[in-house]
């Protein structure tokens, strides 16, 4: 299993903010995360980054 992760770029840094992310849908100005656990999280904000090859996503404020 390939896991993904989120974070939030932030002041120059990456903060984790949710581990196994399964699902991300953007939506007028959020992003929707589900994890493998069914943890859901919305951020405010826009996808700054997705690696697949690195496992992670990086979400920015507006």
């Amino acid at each position: 299993m390939c896991d993904v992760n989120a974070y939030i770029f932030k002041d120059g840094k990456e903060e984790l903010y949710l581990e196994n992310v399964d699902v991300i849908m953007p939506e007028h100005g959020k992003v929707l995360l589900k994890n493998l656990f069914g943890e859901q999280k919305v951020f405010e904000g826009d996808i700054r980054e997705i690696s697949l090859l690195k496992h992670r996503i990086v979400l920015e404020k507006k």
